[in-house]
């Protein structure tokens, strides 16, 4: 028998719209992270400005595919996974490489990004694994179990109030504590308080 291959490039030709503007926030936030490690090079102020202008442009492209796909009637098999792969990029990496360019780069500050990060890879994946179940009759869901991974821009918002003030760096707010071998700035606690509301149980409605 022989062997039946798909089409060239049949995984892009299946994208619909709605996972072209997904891609885009995966694009926007990835992007994020060039401008935080071009910062971080020759601190370029231009670079951080830019990094931070991208990650809104994120959020609107992750509320613009959904509403397309609606609009369209048209959802491709790759939709929901690829919205929350990009929405971990966006909204989980790109925000913990912003906190660690502007300061947070203690060890028990490293440890909190990660625990943040790992947070906002396990609400996303509860979500994938159990919509199903919160769906009603007609497929839509009423309400998000834990607060959605783009709530971390109100994190991303803060810091860029910081860094026009030029509090970032050793000039943070509330500064820095010793806790044993490693330094700790309490900001960084945000990021412990975001990931923790993003893994609870609170049910957020849905619009």
């Amino acid at each position: 028998m022989a062997d039946e291959r798909p089409p060239r490039f049949s995984m892009i030709r299946s994208f619909a719209l709605a996972d072209i503007v997904t891609l885009g926030n995966a694009s926007a936030g990835t992007a994020a992270i060039f401008g935080c490690l071009a910062y971080l090079d020759g601190h370029d102020r231009r670079f951080l400005w830019m990094a931070l202008g991208l990650l809104p442009i994120a959020l609107v492209c992750d509320v613009l595919d959904g509403s397309i796909a609606r609009w369209r009637h048209k959802h491709s098999s790759l939709g929901a996974d690829l919205d929350s792969l990009a929405d971990v990029v966006s909204f989980g990496v790109a925000p913990a490489v912003l906190g660690f360019t502007l300061g947070l780069r203690g060890g028990w500050d490293a440890v909190i990004l990660l625990y943040f990060v790992g947070c906002g890879i396990s609400r996303l994946a509860r979500y994938n694994a159990t919509v199903a179940d919160l769906a009603d009759a007609t497929g839509k869901v009423k309400y998000y179990e834990g607060t959605p991974i783009p709530t971390s821009l109100a994190i991303v918002v803060m810091f860029a109030v910081a860094f026009a003030r030029d509090r970032v760096g050793d000039s943070l707010w509330f500064g820095r504590l010793s806790l044993g071998p490693w330094i700790l700035h309490p900001l960084s606690i945000v990021y412990a308080i975001s990931g923790s509301f993003m893994i609870s149980t609170i049910r957020i409605p849905k619009p």
